[in-house]
């Protein structure tokens, strides 16, 4: 019995203690798991694990992994696989960072799985949407030369709601892959208002300036990949105020990471979200 067992990865032939903790442990499980079963985090529905979605809202994510502009990570559904092409607002006017990947599209479980994390304080809803966002951080490089920056909270903002959930996400992907972060790199130096409903010039006047570099920035940023790690990428306003200032770091690179990004109904059918609905400071109507 002892070699079946330590075969299994449960205990080891001659550790005796061990063998009768981990069958307590998992009759704890059971008992907690019947009084308080996983549920999906986007429906609520029972499911066998924690962080597991159910088959239906899994099945309505729309994952974001095909071809995109090699500058904003937009989908290009009609560009080749592989190709380095770039969306022609890119080609216009370049955004201040070299990729801007999501995980899945912005719809009505990934928005959910947002407002639970950020107004709901589910903050195990980090680590999954990290799970998540784990494969499309690979793809924008090598992981011991980048350097996670969640977009900070101004001051105010953060002792109301407590966290910061970009932070959350980031330190669960470090956890997740290794990859190094740093919250104090940049900084939040002016409260700006909510911008949902605003147009995207709006919105661009309203976060100009909001972001700065810690003071002692410089020497942790240089010749680093830095990717700023958000929950949202709706308009871009905001990833691209933050992304502006992290140029001024000396790093080698600037990217930017989100768990949902908003899709314009032509380029993902069935996409009902529009840009001016929401974003990384979105808030709740009353």
């Amino acid at each position: 019995m002892s070699a079946a067992i330590g075969d299994a990865g449960i205990d080891a032939p001659g550790a005796v203690g061990h063998g009768f903790i981990h069958p307590v442990r998992r009759i704890g499980r059971a008992i907690v798991d019947y009084a308080l079963p996983p549920r999906c985090p986007g429906c609520g529905a029972i499911v066998g694990e924690d962080r597991q979605f159910c088959l239906g809202c899994w099945s309505s994510l729309h994952f974001l992994d095909g071809p995109a502009c090699a500058q904003c990570s937009i989908p290009l559904p009609t560009a080749l696989p592989g190709a380095p092409v770039r969306c022609g607002a890119c080609l216009a006017s370049a955004p201040p960072f070299e990729g801007a990947p999501s995980a899945v599209a912005y719809g009505a479980v990934a928005r959910t799985v947002a407002l639970r994390l950020k107004y709901g304080r589910r903050t195990g809803h980090a680590r999954l949407m990290a799970q998540l966002m784990a494969r499309p951080l690979a793809a924008l490089g090598r992981g011991d030369e980048m350097l996670l920056i969640p977009v900070p909270l101004h001051r105010w903002r953060l002792w109301s709601r407590g966290f910061n959930q970009a932070a959350l996400v980031a330190d669960a992907l470090t956890e997740l892959t290794g990859t190094p972060h740093d919250h104090r790199l940049l900084v939040r130096n002016k409260a700006t208002a909510a911008l949902r409903g605003k147009g995207r010039r709006e919105r661009e006047r309203i976060v100009a300036g909001a972001f700065a570099l810690a003071q002692d920035a410089r020497p942790r940023a240089e010749g680093r990949h830095l990717v700023l790690i958000d929950d949202v990428h709706a308009s871009g306003a905001t990833l691209r105020a933050a992304a502006r200032a992290l140029k001024h770091s000396g790093a080698a690179r600037v990217s930017a990471l989100a768990w949902a990004r908003v899709v314009p109904d032509a380029l993902m059918t069935g996409n009902i979200f529009d840009f001016a609905d929401v974003d990384s400071d979105m808030t709740i109507k009353g």
